[in-house]
């Protein structure tokens, strides 16, 4: 089940998946309501969370916390 926008933390990580495309992001600010600048962890790149969902989300849409080991 997919986690709520307006529950995203800064400095926390995420699984990102969206019109079959899978990215690991870390939330690094929160610009605005629902839009948070994140980076992708593979990539390093920047991006704002209304950029990755400009298009929409599809039947595929995903968002979970990836969580460490302890």
């Amino acid at each position: 089940m997919a986690i709520a926008l307006d529950n995203l933390r800064v400095g926390r990580k995420y699984r990102f998946i969206n019109m079959g495309e899978s990215r690991k992001i870390e939330v690094m600010d929160r610009l605005s309501g629902d839009n948070f600048r994140v980076k992708d962890l593979d990539t390093l790149e920047f991006y704002t969370l209304h950029e990755l969902l400009q298009w929409g989300k599809g039947k595929d849409y995903d968002l979970d916390e990836l969580r460490g080991p302890k």
